[in-house]
This record gives structure tokens, C-alpha cells and sequence, in this order.
């Protein structure tokens, strides 16, 4: 009987979940029915002190800042002036739209990392101009969703954040290590568009001569400077600090969202209903963020309590299964589940369950949680309960409907799975660049 509380305990969480209930009340509930039932009472002796370790977390401090910082740059307006000089700049070519879009998804992931935020916001100021232009709505939605989970990959990114503390990983080598599979994807994603733009150029046309001249007009040079330096100047002072050695990720995030403020008033948006609201959203999605983290850390503890990751370790010794085999199930698994569940569920239920076995097998866990961060990257993509295709959904035109959505983020998924195989199978993409800062 013990030795299938863990199953049971499993199906009873994917269960409620799939049933709608809550997630952070669900992992926290599920997980206290069960930690009584296996440790008695003496569970709430327990996890009082794994919930103070969470808070005590020095780390974890980085993702309200971080948070914070994403969130007042939205309100600044900086993203939209970004997004509409990007796309005059490429405007000319065919596809210039689309590639203007990811151009902006990447700058806005390595300035804010706020999935929703990038999505809402390309999703109001793009789609309209893209369909407006000749653009099919396929491709232009697929493009608006893609970009905006770029967040999740390329630093600074909350995912990592969190993925560092489950793996016990610096968080500074994972933002150093996500940096050439970040690029990568980019450069697929925009391969992509150009392949389209070639072979269905009916698909992605250029914009009318008559805007461009405007646009020229108005003294593009000034206008070119004025989008560009103040997030290419809060990316090199978040990053550059962390890369330099100079600040950890949590003094980087302070950094950031104190540039964050200052960008916003020097642009004349920082009032107090203004600093209220990005507070309100900063702390509405934090309590989300660590009440699913507490919850987890229950789960964790309920689950190595019942003998579970004995069990799942004597499970792949027993049928011999080497640490690739094994790898190629865990992704697998992580790419399914983000067909029904949020990526914070997968970081916090499945990731603590197998890095203990994969660090056992000699897995280096820098690499392991790179490539856990891009396959989440695919639960903001993947039908039916991608939250970026939600995102689109809700500012989409009529005439954009779910089904165009779904079909029009196809491909990037495929994309995806291609970039997570040239990780795995080039380790060096992740590890490289983190013994090169080292070493300096």
C-alpha cells in the first residue's frame, strides 16, 4: 500500500487540477490530507521550517523586483513607441512587420520578462496594424504569441529565478547559460518568417511606401535613439551587472526596477495612480508566485516523505534506464503537461522530483534546467491552455478567432521542439559561455 500513496497522491492532485480547482489551494490542500495522513500531526511540526527556508530565500527576493520592473515599464509606454519604430524601420522589407515583432518580444523579454504583459501589449499595438497591412492572421497571431513567451528563456527571467532555487543552481549561470538558446530560438523564429515571406509573400507583404516617407519625414534617426536607448540602457544595467560580476540577480533586480522608475518619470507617466497600480499588479501576481511555492515545498516534502523519489529512482535503476533515456521521458512528460497545466505547476511539482535522481545519474544540472526553462517556454504556446494564446484571445479582433490562433502557433511550436533538440544534443550551447565568464 505505501509504496502506491505517491501514485495516488499524483492522480488525486492532476485530478483536481484538470477538474479547475485552484492550484496553489489545490497543491497546498491535497498536500496537507496527505502529509497527516502519512507523518500524523507531526507534519505541522515539519513544514513550518521548509516554508521559512522559501522565505528566508535571499534569491527569491529577485522575482517581486523583477516583477515590479516589468510591470512599470508597461505603464511607461516605452514598449509601444519601441514596437511602432521597430516596425516603420523594418517596414520596408517583406515581413518586416513580423520580424519588427520579435525584434521587440526579444529587447522586451531581456528588459522585463513579464509573458502576459509583452503578449497584452504587442497584441494591442501589433495584430490591428498587421491585419490592417495584408498580413494573415495565422501568421501575425502566431508571431505576437511566440515573441512574447521569449520572456521565459532569455534573462532576466522569473522562470530561472525559481528553476535556480529548486536545482540549487546559481541563478547568475543560468541567465548566462539561457543566453545562446535564447538567441537561437530568435534566430529560428525569424528564419521562419523569412521562409514565409519568400514562399507566401502574400502572407507578410511590406508596408505602403506613403507611411515609410512619413515616417522619415518626422526624423526617424531622433526617433530610432529616442525608442531604442532607454531598454537597450536597462538591459545592459541589469544584465552587464550580473555577467560583470558586479551584483547578484537580486541586487540586479533592484537595480532594474529602480531604472524601471526613473525611465517612467523622465517620460512624464510616474504619478501616484500610476505607482499604485504597478504596485497592486506586482503584488497580486507575487502572492501567486509564492503561494504555489509554498504549496509545492508542502508537495515536495509529503511526496519524499512517502518514499516516492526512492520508489521512481529504484523504478529507472530496475528497468535500466541511463540518464538520456530517462531525460528524453522527463521532457516528454514536461511538453504534455503543459498542454493542460500552468508552467508553475510543472517547475514546482515535477522539477523537484527528478533533479535529485538526474544529479544522482551525474546530469549536469545547469544544462537540465536551461532545457526544463525552453520546454516550459512551450505550456505558454501549446493548445488547448496556452495562457500567451488566452492573452491574444482577449485583445484579438473579432475576426481573429481561437481556431487561427491555434493554427498560427503550429509552427513556432515546432520551432520550439527543434531548439530544445539542438540544446540536448549540444550541451556546449549552455555551458560554454558560463566557464568563459568564470574563468574571466
Amino acid at each position: 500500500m505505501h509504496e502506491i500513496m505517491p501514485l495516488i497522491l499524483f492522480i488525486v492532485l492532476f485530478g483536481l487540477l484538470m477538474g479547475g480547482f485552484p492550484v496553489a489551494f489545490t497543491l497546498g490542500g491535497v498536500s496537507l490530507f496527505f502529509g497527516i495522513l502519512t507523518f500524523g500531526f507531526e507534519f505541522f511540526h515539519l513544514l513550518p521550517l521548509r516554508i521559512w527556508g522559501i522565505m528566508s530565500n535571499f534569491v527569491l527576493l529577485a522575482v517581486p523586483l523583477f516583477i515590479f520592473m516589468g510591470v512599470m515599464l508597461e505603464k511607461s509606454g516605452i514598449a509601444e513607441e519601441l514596437l511602432e519604430t521597430m516596425a516603420l524601420l523594418f517596414g520596408r522589407l517583406r515581413g518586416g512587420l513580423a520580424i519588427s515583432v520579435i525584434i521587440v518580444g526579444t529587447l522586451l523579454a531581456a528588459s522585463t520578462g513579464i509573458v502576459g504583459a509583452t503578449v497584452v501589449t504587442m497584441g494591442l499595438m501589433s495584430l490591428p496594424t498587421m491585419l490592417k497591412r495584408g498580413y494573415s492572421a495565422e501568421l501575425a497571431s502566431g508571431t505576437i504569441c511566440a515573441s512574447g513567451t521569449l520572456g521565459q528563456i532569455i534573462p532576466p527571467s522569473i522562470v530561472l529565478v525559481l528553476l535556480g532555487s529548486i536545482l540549487n543552481v546559481p541563478v547568475g549561470d543560468l541567465f548566462i547559460g539561457s543566453i545562446i538558446p535564447g538567441m537561437v530560438l530568435v534566430g529560428l523564429y525569424l528564419i521562419w518568417i523569412v521562409l514565409i515571406s519568400i514562399f507566401k509573400p502574400q502572407a507578410a507583404p511590406a508596408m505602403p511606401k506613403e507611411a515609410l516617407a512619413k515616417f522619415k519625414e518626422r526624423g526617424a534617426v531622433n526617433r530610432i535613439f529616442k525608442a531604442f536607448l532607454p531598454p537597450f540602457a536597462l538591459m545592459i544595467t541589469v544584465l552587464g551587472s550580473i555577467l560583470a560580476g558586479i551584483a547578484s540577480p537580486t541586487e540586479a533586480a533592484a537595480v532594474g526596477a529602480l531604472g524601471a522608475i526613473l525611465l517612467t518619470a523622465i517620460r512624464g507617466k510616474l504619478t501616484i495612480d500610476t505607482l499604485r497600480k504597478v504596485s497592486q499588479e506586482t503584488t497580486f501576481l507575487t502572492s501567486m508566485v509564492f503561494i504555489i511555492l509554498v504549496g509545492a515545498t508542502a508537495f515536495g516534502l509529503v511526496f519524499r516523505g512517502m518514499g516516492g523519489d526512492r520508489y521512481l529512482a529504484e523504478m529507472i535503476v530496475g528497468n535500466n534506464l541511463g540518464p538520456h533515456t530517462f531525460l528524453a521521458i522527463v521532457m516528454f512528460i514536461v511538453f504534455i503537461a503543459g498542454f493542460f497545466i500552468d508552467f508553475f505547476e510543472i517547475c514546482f511539482i515535477i522539477v523537484p522530483v527528478v533533479a535529485p535522481i538526474f544529479a544522482s545519474m551525474g546530469v549536469d544540472l545547469l544544462w537540465f534546467g536551461v532545457l526544463i526553462a525552453i520546454n516550459l517556454q512551450t505550456s505558454f504556446l501549446t493548445p488547448p491552455f496556452g495562457f500567451s494564446l488566452f492573452y491574444l484571445k482577449g485583445v484579438a479582433p473579432p475576426e481573429v478567432s481561437t481556431q487561427k490562433i491555434y493554427k498560427g502557433i503550429i509552427p513556432f511550436i515546432i520551432i520550439q521542439l527543434i531548439g530544445l533538440l539542438l540544446v540536448i544534443f549540444f550541451p556546449e550551447s549552455v555551458t560554454w559561455l558560463p566557464k568563459v565568464m568564470i574563468g574571466n
